[in-house]
């Protein structure tokens, strides 16, 4: 079972290399916000994670010295018209890689403003903004 879900997260991996990230020091945060469709059904599974045209995931990963790093993350997503919502935030530990995964309700196609909060490995605390198109199938 382990591999399965190491092998989904895999695809994980890809779309952090398209993804963005934030560097403070030696720490680099990663982050991308995709639509849930694009993992696997095992992955989803082995994960419960919901795949579904109707919603996205947003991927942050704690990164120093090309190792994975433990935190806590947390923040709040907000639409154009002001709506917030809190991001519940799933950690997923595969050894090597821990990912931190928020579902994300879509309603229709927008541009999302995201809020992210992430307390590293060393309890230092980080924060950044940025903006996302999304687009429900």
């Amino acid at each position: 079972m382990r591999k399965l879900i190491f092998a989904g997260l895999l695809a994980f991996s890809s779309l952090l290399m398209a993804g963005q990230k934030h560097s403070f020091g030696e720490l680099d945060i990663h982050y991308v916000v995709f639509n849930s469709n694009f993992l696997q059904p095992e992955t989803a599974k082995a994960t419960g994670l919901e795949r579904s045209g109707k919603s996205a995931l947003l991927n942050i990963s704690l990164v120093r010295a090309g190792q994975g790093e433990k935190g806590q993350v947390s923040g709040t997503v907000t639409n154009l018209l002001g709506q917030e919502r809190k991001l519940q935030f799933k950690e997923i530990d595969e050894g090597s890689a821990v990912y931190y995964i928020a579902p994300i309700k879509l309603d229709s196609r927008e541009v999302l403003k995201f809020a992210v909060q992430v307390t590293d490995a060393e309890q230092k605390q980080h924060s950044f903004k940025f903006n996302q198109e999304v687009f429900p199938e």
